[in-house]
Order: C-alpha cells, then structure tokens, then sequence
C-alpha cells in the first residue's frame, strides 16, 4: 500500500487543483430555461424560443398601490422619466401622453397605407360616397363628437377603422395622464428590457434598478406617500423569484440535511478527524463533477449544481463502507479491499449504467445531471478505494457494533422469512398501476411550477388591466425575410377579420396594422388617386350628403401627401410603434416569423380546426395555430415519454451488466427485484394518493435504484446469517441508509415542488429498497466472493 502512496496523492491532488482550476474561470447560468426540452420540430422549436427568450419574456409589469391617485400618477412619471435614462431597458412606458401621442400621430400620417381597407373601390364615387355617408351616421351616434375633429381631414373612417381594428391591443384605464388599472387604485407601467426572461441574472439587476428607482422617486414626493408599494410581475420577475426561492430552498435543507448527517457520522465514528476523512471522497466528486460538466457543456447551471449535488449524495455511502466495514477486521483497508471493494464498484457501475442514459436526454438540464453524477460517483468511489487507504487514519478509534450488528441479524432473519410480503406487494403496486395507469404521470408543465398562487394571480391581474391578452393562441407564418413573412401576414388579416365577424375568434393582433409588407403598401398607394382626380370624384361623392366638397380638402391633401410617400421601413419606425411590431415579429436560425395572438371568443376556447380549415380553403398551407398551452404540455408530454425510455434504458443497462458478470438469470432478478418492488410500491402510493408524478420524481425513482443497486448486492454477496464480518456489513448499509434518507427527506418539506419530489421519493424509496434487499436475501449462509 505504501510503494505508491505518494504517487495516488500526489495525483489526486493534482486532479482537484486542475478542477478548481476550470471552475474558477467557470461561467455559471442562473435561469430554469435549461428544464425546458429542446425539439426538432421548427414550430415547437419557435415556441420554445418564446418561452425562454421572446419578447413576452421580457416585459416586466409594474403597479403602484397606495396613496392617492396623484401621488401615484407623480411616482409613475418620475419613475418613467428616470427608467428611460437606463440602458438596461429598451422600452418604458406608463401611456402618457407624449408616447400615445406618438403612436397615434404615426398611425393617422400613414393611415391609408397602414389600413387594409385602401383599396380603388373606396376611391370610387360610389366607394366615396357610402364611406362618407357612414361615417356621418357614426357622428350622429352617442360618443360620436369624439370624430367630429377627424372628419375633414379622414372622411371615410380609416383611422376610426383601424382603431376598432385594434380593439384587441393594449387599453389600459388612463387617469391623471397616466396608465392605471381597471379599479384605478393602481398606477401602471410596462417596461421591457434589452434581455431575454431566461437570463435570470440580469432580469435580477433590472428588477433591482426599478426597486431603487421606485424609492428614489417616493423619497422625493415627501413623507405622505411613503405608504405607496411597488408590485412587479412579468416572465422575467417570476423567473428570478421562482429560481431565487429553489435555491434558498435548496440551501436550507442542505444545511440542515448536512448537519443532521455530520451528527449522524460522528455519533458513528466518534472521532472529528475521521468524520473530515469521510467527507473527503464526497467533496472530490463535487469538485470534479463541477469541472467535468464545464469542460462537456461550456457552462454549468446553478439548478443543475443543486440537483446534481442531491444525486453524488449517494458517495457519502462509500466513506461509510470503507471505515464501518474495515474497523475490527484484523488487516483493516487491505481486507476490505479483497473482500468488500468488488461489491461497491460493482455497484459504483450499476449506478453509472443507470445515470448514462440521461446523457442523451433532449433536456439539456437533465444531461448535465447525467454527466455530474456519473463523474461524481466514480470520483467519489476511485478516491475511496485509493485515496483514503493512504491517509493517515491511525487515530481512528475502532467501535465495537457486534451487539448493533446482533439485532440486525436478527431482523434480517424476520425480514427473510417474510419474502412472500414483498412478492405479494410488488403484485398489489403492479395492479394498481395497470388500473390508473393513465394517471400516473402529470403531462402539465405546471406541474413543476415552484411560483406561488399570489404571484400567480397578481401576473394575471396586471395583465389583464394593462390589456395584454393571455396569448393563449398563435397564428404563426414564417418566411426567409422581415418583409415576406410581414406580407404572408397581409393575406391573413382578412381571413382572420372574417373568423371573427363569425364568432370562432374573439379578436386578434397583427404587426402589419403597424408595418405591412411593402408589397401590400405598394398597392395600397397605387389605389390613392391624384389630387385632380380626387378632388373631382369628391364633387360628385357628396351630392345628397350634408357636406361640401370644399370642406374635406384637408383630406384631399392627406390622400396626396400619402401618394407621395415612399414605403415605410422597420428601420423609420417609432420606438413605441417598433415595440409592438418586435412583440409579434421574430428572426429565429434562417427565417422570420410572424407571431399573430388570436383572442378566444366568449366561450373561452378557440375551434383549432376551424381556424385551420379556412387557412387551408385559402391556400396558406403552411400557416401553423398553436394552442400555446396546448403545445407547451404537449411538449412536456413528449419529454416526459422520452425520459421514462432512457429510464428503462438505464435499467436494461444494469440488468444487462449483471448478466455479463454473474451470468445467472435467476441470481440478477435476485437483486433486482427488491429495487423494482421499491420503485413500483413508491409509485403506486403516490397514486392512491392522488398525486400525479412529474419529471423530478422519475430522477427520484432512478435514485432508489442507483443507491438501492448497492443495497442489493452486498446482501447478493455477503449474505451471511452470522459472523463478524456480516454484522458490520449490515451496521454500515443501515448507516449508510440513514444518511441517504436524512440526506433528501428534508426535501419533501422544503414547499417548492421540484425539490419535494425528489425528496418525497427518495427518501421512502432507498428504506423499501433496504428491507426489502434483505428480505429478499438467500435463507442459506453465503461466503462473501473475494473477486468478482
């Protein structure tokens, strides 16, 4: 043991300074988009694009509560005014007046080339005349003197048009010049920023920029209003707080996990340094995991640290063979070696085995979990095996777990004699699941929400009183460029006007209403006649009609000056124009793709297939409607399919890595079948319990098995019913099980739902895989092998 110590030291110290040094220059990713499956299919891909980086992503709602509608109105024009300074946002608005100002001015300069009604038919005599005549009888009606204003210069209601068109868009309440909600006890604010959602580090600095300014603005409105509050919600806010509540989850119930382990340890050991020996395989596999994860993806997830830290718990069992196993035997680490290492890396390997199919997961977050703990587990192990043997453990005080070792025999025994039990049990789980078996696994992306109810809700109620839509439904065309995929758009419109007139759709937005295609400006212009020619069908237009021709030249010249204008560009748009159009108009690999949110009529639902059937009557084939709810779960569905795959696939790879080492069927069922009754009773009560399963629970379920391989076995291979070296095998698999179960129960209480099913499934699933590992054990005494 000694000719090479220096060697494996020297070593393995080499490896950690090499991992520490990756780490350090190591960029490490906040954000919870890397659970979101990736796909092959170009229109799921969109969608995932927008759930992690659209434009939605990026909006951050703001309220102002409390004090009085002033005092709101004051902070909401302070905050603008200072938002507007900062570079982290690229849009900021509260509807003052300067910025509505600015879209209706664009929206009136260019109305005949934006509205979709220019056409030759309208600048007819006939077209002229019934344009006027009804938009005489909308000024007879109640709100009609609003357009009394407009009349001379826009006579045939294209503006008024284009306003009912929008009927859709954004309409927040506005009082005291500012937006405000439907109950106005609220000031509003929209702000979006130069980052996508999924980039929770600087959705993090932007909130707290808003948060600062918000409390400079309130200090300088003076001492009354110090009763106001700030609300923030958005994809970006909920992001950050939802990964913000996981990870402080996550760091209190290490810390207590830990701590309650470390005690556990200690009690065991009774000896500090020996407890510091055990951590150091533990602390090994983190550490290179860590860099093995960095060097294979580029960067390393902060989730994925957490969850991948969970999994590599399972090292701390090695430490806890190693010095429980090898304390009285008369050779020490050199007989453990010979008689018990073949089982732990036997066991090390079924467990790789297991993890390796997460590898080629199409969940990005899951195959960095893959590849952390494999590399974990297999530091952890070669650092038992050869690292800890050469430390100086001269110090560590033996104990004496004969009497301890004596009644677990015992109950082992029991157990033994009680295998029908488990046979009996694995039948019973097995049966209830074949009866609901359509309601084992949660297909709803929801599931694995950690955001509270309140925010939740609070996400809704800023929405709807700004008038955003819940986006519930797309229309979504794409083309190779901006300006076709912008024209395809044009052919829809009407299409779309026509569902809603029939009631399929209740409404619906298009960027075109701000930027059509320049074909479809193009011939829009063509349909404006000279001003000669104008001004003569004008004359005839109004015979009949309460109004003189002289008096609408304002719109005469509005007609022309348009007729002159060359086709509006992206580039020319204003900044609170160019949002709206950025909102439903994205450039995704080769293409450009225009989003259309449609509207749910009052029924609350959209008939998909009628919307795609009046697309394929008109020959736009390749116009796709999405269910975003839908497809987001539909998605989730398909990842969920694919994951429980690679799960068998994991477990065909241990069964098939036993078969090539003992070679008897019988003897691999022997030791599987304890880790399948674990896995099957762990889901069968989550079942009767009402609960659906989701994709934290399934790596819940690959852990009993991983761990449970190791449980297995021993009790394979050191089945003994008496002796030494029996009894301190069981004490260090109960240790050991102990500390797997104080390691993730603390989970199943830390109230974020991903975090709760791992620990809800692990913590039970590794106890059952223990007992029934030992109920399942031969009644005659078996030699332990020495090799395998």
């Amino acid at each position: 043991m000694r000719k090479f110590r220096w060697l494996i030291l020297g070593v393995w110290l080499a490896i950690l300074i090499g991992a520490i040094g990756i780490i350090i220059n190591t960029k490490f990713e906040s954000t919870l988009s890397e659970f979101l499956p990736r796909s092959s299919s170009a229109q799921q891909e969109l969608l995932n694009e927008q759930l992690r980086n659209g434009v939605l992503s990026r909006k951050i709602l703001v309220g102002i509560n409390g004090g009085d509608a002033a005092a709101r109105a004051r902070i909401s024009t302070q905050m603008v005014r200072d938002l507007r300074k900062n570079n982290q946002f690229e849009f900021v608005s509260n509807g003052n007046a300067g910025v509505n100002s600015k879209i209706y001015s664009y929206l009136f300069t260019h109305r005949y080339l934006l509205s979709a009604a220019t056409k030759p038919e309208l600048f007819s005599v006939r077209g002229l005349h019934d344009a006027i005549e009804k938009t005489l009888n909308d000024l007879a009606t109640p709100g009609g003197e609003a357009m009394v204003a407009l009349f001379p210069s826009d006579p045939t209601g294209a503006m008024i048009g284009m306003a009912k068109g929008m009927s859709g868009m954004a309409k927040p309440r506005v009082l005291d010049g500012v937006w405000v909600s439907s109950t106005g006890d609220s000031a509003l604010l929209l702000l979006q920023t130069r980052f996508p959602g999924s980039d929770s580090n600087a959705q993090q600095q932007a909130i707290a920029t808003i948060k600062n300014i918000f409390r400079l603005a309130q200090r300088d409105m003076g001492s009354s209003d110090q009763n106001i509050k700030l609300q923030l919600s958005g994809v970006g806010v909920i992001s950050v707080a939802a990964r913000d509540t996981i990870v402080h989850a996550a760091e209190l119930m290490s810390l207590i996990s830990g701590t309650l382990i470390i005690m556990l340890l200690l009690f065991v050991y009774r000896s500090l340094a020996v407890l510091a020996f055990s951590l150091v395989p533990v602390m090994s596999g983190v550490v290179v995991g860590i860099a093995a994860v960095s060097l294979g993806f580029g960067m390393v997830y902060d989730i994925t640290l957490g969850f991948g830290t969970a999994l590599i718990g399972e090292a701390v069992d090695y430490s806890i063979y190693f010095f429980v196993q090898a304390g009285e035997m008369a050779t020490g680490a050199e007989l453990w070696k010979k008689k018990y290492w073949p089982i732990i890396r036997l066991g090390v390997f079924t467990s790789v085995a297991g993890f390796a199919s997460l590898l080629f997961s199409n969940l990005p977050g899951l195959a960095q979990l893959g590849l952390y703990a494999i590399t974990g587990l297999l530091t952890a192990a070669g650092v038992t095996r050869f690292v800890l043997p050469r430390l100086p453990l001269h110090h560590f005080k033996r104990r004496d777990f004969e009497r301890v070792g004596d009644i677990l025999l015992d109950i082992m025994r029991m157990l033994s004699s009680a295998r029908w039990v488990v046979i009996l049990l694995t039948v019973i789980a097995s049966g209830i699941l074949v009866v609901h078996r359509d309601h084992i696994w949660s297909h709803e992306l929801s599931a694995l929400s950690p955001v509270p109810k309140a925010d939740q809700l609070l996400y809704a109620k800023l929405r709807k009183d700004m008038g955003i839509p819940d986006a519930g439904y797309l229309l979504v065309v794409s083309r190779p460029t901006r300006n076709l995929a912008l024209e395809e758009a044009s052919k829809i419109e009407p299409l779309l006007e026509r569902l809603q007139v029939s009631g399929i759709i209740g409404g619906f937005q298009t960027p075109t209403r701000f930027l059509p295609g320049v074909g479809s400006q193009v011939e829009r212009r063509s349909a404006l006649p000279s001003e000669p020619v104008l001004t003569a069908r004008l004359e005839a237009a109004v015979r009949g009609l309460p109004v003189s021709a002289s008096r609408l030249s304002p719109f005469v010249h509005a007609v022309e000056r348009e007729r002159k204008l060359p086709p509006l560009t992206y580039a020319e748009l204003p900044a609170s124009v160019r949002q709206m159009v950025d909102s439903m108009l994205v450039h995704h690999g080769q293409e450009w793709s225009v989003l259309l949110p449609v509207i749910a009529p009052s029924s609350g639902k959209v008939d998909s297939k009628a919307v795609q059937a009046v697309m394929t009557h008109n020959h736009v084939d390749d116009a796709i409607f999405v269910d975003i709810s839908g497809a987001t779960n539909t998605l989730y569905s398909g990842y969920i399919r694919n994951a429980l795959k690679l799960s068998l696939t994991g477990v065909l790879g241990i069964i098939i890595l036993l078969l090539v080492v003992f070679r008897s069927v019988m003897r691999v069922i022997r030791i599987m079948l304890p880790l399948i009754a674990a896995v099957l009773s762990v889901v069968a009560v989550f079942v009767m319990m009402g609960i659906e399963l989701n994709i934290m629970n399934l790596i819940g379920l690959m852990l009993i098995v991983a761990v449970g391989s190791n449980y297995a076995l021993f009790f394979d291979r050191g089945g003994q019913l008496n002796g030494e070296g029996s009894s301190r095998t069981l004490v260090s698999l109960v240790v050991a099980n102990m500390a797997t179960v104080i390691g993730f129960a603390p989970l199943a209480f830390s109230g974020v739902p991903v975090l709760q099913a791992i620990g809800a499934t692990v913590a039970p699933g590794v106890i059952l895989a223990l007992l029934f590992s030992a109920s399942l054990v031969e009644r005659r005494k078996v030699i332990i092998q020495h090799t395998l």
